[in-house]
């Protein structure tokens, strides 16, 4: 056997052949479950996709790199459990292009942060996040209060999404806009019946940040940390039953 061994190291061209094999053989194994999305993503009830207006915020995050440092993933641990909530679910994430499971933990998990802190909260904390954590090596985003949320174009992402299999209605494309500014309490009144009708009685419709007038950065950001791990209905949820 390290007869054959030492042949297949000595001649890079056998080598290469067998590495491509092994990758190959690895890789379906990993890949062709996936084909078949209804055996890797559990029913949950209450999963919807984002509105415009929490896409935006996950943009916000996505571009600041908020997932080096936070995770989006709570492991079906005892200690992860009793500190963070209920464990995440595959489903929770079906509809983030791209996911923000992380990888580090520099900051505490936010799978889960959803209505833990008001809106004041956020806004002091993305200000100035040593006032609440003394030790957080957590930079300022002061500037998020002043930048305008990107919105202009938040139809084309959600026409976008589609393409990847986030059922967008052409409704929700078409007032992608609208939909987002109703979401920040800005716009017509009449708006907010619209949003709700296409999102969910439960969509939160508020000025996220407490300034009237203009829809920031803080606004679509917060609103999207406000919805993480709320959507699931957890209380009905039993990994035992396949539907």
């Amino acid at each position: 056997m390290l007869e054959k061994h030492k042949k297949l190291e000595k001649n890079s061209i056998l080598l290469l052949i067998f590495i491509i094999i092994t990758i190959s053989i690895g890789g379906l194994i990993e890949i062709v479950p996936l084909f078949r999305l209804e055996t890797t993503i559990e029913p949950v009830k209450g999963i919807r996709p984002y509105t415009p207006l929490e896409l935006a915020g996950q943009d916000v995050y996505i571009r600041e790199g908020c997932y080096g440092c936070h995770s989006q993933q709570i492991r079906a641990l005892r200690d992860e459990v009793e500190r963070y909530g209920h464990y995440s679910l595959a489903a929770e994430s079906m509809y983030d292009h791209p996911f923000q499971w992380g990888s580090k933990r520099t900051g505490p998990d936010l799978a889960r942060v959803g209505g833990k802190y008001s809106d004041s909260w956020h806004v002091q904390h993305m200000i100035n996040p040593q006032e609440y954590v003394p030790e957080s090596i957590m930079p300022s985003y002061s500037h998020m209060a002043t930048s305008k949320a990107s919105l202009d174009d938040i139809g084309s992402h959600l026409e976008a999404l589609r393409v990847t299999g986030v059922p967008y209605t052409d409704s929700m494309i078409e007032n992608a806009y609208t939909d987002a500014m109703a979401q920040a309490n800005e716009g017509e009144a009449n708006t907010k019946d619209g949003l709700l009708k296409r999102y969910g009685k439960n969509t939160i419709v508020r000025d996220f940040d407490g300034k009237a007038g203009f829809v920031s950065e803080l606004d679509a950001i917060i609103s999207y940390l406000q919805v993480l791990g709320t959507m699931a209905d957890l209380k009905d949820y039993n990994p035992d039953v396949v539907e």
